[in-house]
């Protein structure tokens, strides 16, 4: 599973509020030939992050090369169930990525756009949010 090796404080405030605008950088396809756009603003998880990626490696049989464009960097609390309000926040639970629309999430190069295509629409099956795959410019 992704994660950080470290950081700075163990606990984040939550960051609702950036979700809402559109992304204003690592939006292009920089990398790879073809890539898969979020179309709305969420967290992903290191769980989803990870099972977006073995669905794609598999279905290409790990012919060409894939990026991952998103690190989850930000921890998720979670107060243990059935336990009284307050008393602090809970302990960190999992790592999310934040995501907002227009983010590139994952590019990938060296396969058919066909078979491109086919290996992105799994991706996104595993992903809690609407996508949409995309062509390189200056590929079309």
């Amino acid at each position: 599973m992704l994660s950080p090796k470290r950081t700075k404080f163990r606990k984040q405030h939550r960051q609702v509020r950036r979700l809402k605008k559109t992304a204003n950088r690592g939006n292009k396809i920089s990398f790879g030939d073809f890539g898969l756009i979020a179309l709305e603003g969420e967290w992903i998880t290191n769980r989803q992050i990870e099972a977006a990626r073995i669905a794609m490696t598999r279905h290409v049989k790990r012919g060409g090369k894939v990026w991952i464009r998103i690190f989850p960097d930000v921890p998720y609390t979670k107060k243990p169930a059935e336990t009284r309000m307050g008393k602090g926040k809970g302990n960190p639970e999992t790592w999310v990525a934040v995501v907002k629309e227009g983010t590139v999430m994952f590019e990938m190069a060296g396969v058919p756009v066909d078979l491109a295509q086919e290996a992105m629409k799994l991706a996104a099956s595993k992903l809690p949010i609407k996508t949409k795959f995309a062509v390189r410019r200056d590929l079309e």
